[in-house]
């Protein structure tokens, strides 16, 4: 049986807005912009491979395997591309109010095609979170985007990581 996904975005997760100045971050200059990055990111999610298969789930797309991940000592992991999806019969409807918050739902869903998986993302829905609570095939973990990722975060997914067998889009089960 394969691996559960984990679905990683890094603005907000990986490059915090306003981390404790102790926490080891160094900044990058990347398009123009400063990104706050840590080694020690690149550490815990080198261990949670060990439990999951990484795959990028950010509008960094391709660019995080060029910038992010070699930034924090981490192979090129394969990427959810929402840049042009089109939404396809069976996607999830989503409520006007999340249009932005859930915008990712859809891709993630069609990507994992029935395969238990953990998110990890500052931006989820909070009913997206609470609908997924009772579920084991699939963990949605925010993230405060001002701290980034924790060692609380990584602890929890390798506590409990998701198992399991959940239906597909194409088979009917969408939220």
């Amino acid at each position: 049986m394969p691996k559960p996904l984990l679905f990683l975005d890094v603005d907000g997760v990986l490059n915090p807005v306003c981390p404790h100045p102790d926490a080891g971050f160094d900044a990058h200059t990347l398009f123009g912009y400063t990104v706050l990055l840590s080694a020690r990111h690149g550490a815990w999610l080198r261990e949670l491979a060990g439990t999951y298969d990484l795959v990028w789930a950010t509008t960094w797309e391709e660019h995080a395997n060029t910038h992010i991940a070699p930034a924090i000592g981490l192979d090129p992991l394969p990427v959810v591309t929402f840049t042009g999806y089109v939404p396809q019969p069976g996607d999830p409807r989503v409520p006007l109010m999340e249009l932005f918050s859930a915008a990712k739902w859809a891709p993630l869903l069609r990507y994992a095609d029935g395969r238990p998986f953990a998110w990890v993302d500052d931006v989820i829905p909070p009913r997206l979170v609470r609908r997924s609570q009772w579920r084991r095939d699939r963990l949605l973990l925010p993230v405060d985007p001002g701290q980034g990722l924790e060692r609380r975060h990584v602890d929890r997914l390798l506590s409990r990581p998701p198992r399991g067998q959940a239906l597909s889009l194409k088979g009917s089960e969408a939220s």
